[in-house]
């Protein structure tokens, strides 16, 4: 054989013993003091070692056993870890009630809608608020003033001056009952109340002696005034007001009373027209009415609404007397509901017996109580 046919032959069997062969891996090189670390892949889980050798690594599989791998470095299989958990911020919501009966009731409280009845005032008084604290003061100037005054005024003048003071005052109002009689178109009580007043006047010494209502004369006294008046003729009362020097009077009492003053005074002047006449036949007037009628206001004040019980009575007294001129009922007789001191004036209680009337007071109504 040649020396080429040598070769060739050699280069064949090699070649055939290496393929029969196993292919043998590099060995991996050492590693060196000087080399850092290894990074681990960011999705891939850090080998709990890597030991020196050529060609072997041994890492930790997912289920924790060591593997050992030869030749080329397959790669390492590992799960990624779980992400961290995301924190969760504190809630902001109003915690759900436990109880459905709690929440419904708290729900309640918080849209029910309270309802307040509004007091309104009744439709004859619109003034009630004022009229009320006016009323209110007038009952403790009653308390420690009037009242104990009206008391010591009834025990210190006896009866019969007491009775004799009254007359007087009486007798001075008949010229203006007079005229309200002939307004009202009725001439005979004009006429009758004409008689009184001259018999009065005369043999009843100024009025000090009621004589006129006696034997043989049989004239009553009928209080009356231009508030009855106007009343007869179909004029309301019109809002009710509590004075402090009036009492419980009306739009119409009001005019009324004030317009019944000023007759003597414009009609016959001196004295009727000086200051120290009206306060004190006024002053009299008052003490003698509020001593007079005292159990009367008394039990009106005891009432759970003194105030409104005053206020009925006397729009009721008020409409009895119109009512008595127009000769539907008898009158009951006045009830005063003012300490403050009036002016002589014709009254306007009516009543239709011949019996004798208390005092009234000025202005054609019922004097106002305390």
């Amino acid at each position: 054989m040649t020396v080429s046919a040598w070769i060739a032959a050699l280069l064949l069997t090699g070649a055939l013993a290496d393929e029969a062969a196993p292919t043998s891996p590099l060995p991996a090189p050492a590693p060196t003091p000087s080399s850092a670390p290894p990074v681990p892949a960011a999705s891939a889980a850090t080998p709990d070692a890597i030991a020196p050798g050529v060609g072997s690594v041994q890492a930790e599989t997912p289920e924790g056993a060591r593997s050992e791998a030869t030749g080329d470095q397959a790669p390492v299989q590992a799960t990624a870890p779980a992400p961290a958990p995301t924190p969760v911020p504190p809630s902001t919501a109003t915690p759900t009630p436990t109880s459905t009966s709690a929440a419904t009731g708290a729900a309640a409280d918080e849209t029910d809608i309270v309802v307040k009845a509004r007091h309104h005032a009744p439709p004859g008084d619109p003034l009630e608020a004022v009229n009320m604290k006016t009323f209110a003061v007038v009952q403790g100037l009653d308390k420690i003033l009037v009242r104990p005054a009206s008391k010591a005024y009834q025990r210190i003048l006896p009866d019969p001056l007491r009775s004799g003071i009254r007359n007087v005052i009486n007798n001075l109002r008949e010229p203006v009952v007079f005229l309200n009689f002939l307004l009202q178109l009725k001439p005979g009580k004009a006429f009758e109340t004409v008689g009184r007043f001259a018999i009065n006047s005369t043999i009843g010494g100024a009025g000090l002696f009621d004589i006129a209502r006696r034997k043989p004369f049989h004239l009553p006294r009928r209080p009356n005034g231009l508030g009855n008046t106007l009343g007869y003729y179909g004029v309301g009362p019109g809002p009710f007001f509590y004075l402090p020097i009036f009492g419980p009077t009306t739009l119409r009492d009001l005019i009324g009373d004030n317009l019944d003053r000023g007759v003597l005074p414009a009609a016959v002047g001196t004295p009727f027209d000086k200051p120290a006449y009206v306060l004190g036949i006024g002053s009299a007037s008052s003490l003698d009415q509020r001593a007079e009628f005292d159990e009367k206001l008394e039990e009106l004040h005891r009432g759970s609404d003194p105030y409104a019980q005053t206020r009925a009575d006397y729009l009721r007294s008020r409409q009895a007397a119109i009512d008595a001129l127009r000769g539907r009922r008898a009158a009951p007789p006045p009830v005063p509901v003012s300490p403050a001191a009036n002016v002589p004036a014709p009254v306007t209680v009516a009543p239709v017996t011949g019996a004798a009337d208390p005092v009234a007071p000025a202005g054609g109504a019922p004097s106002p109580a305390p």
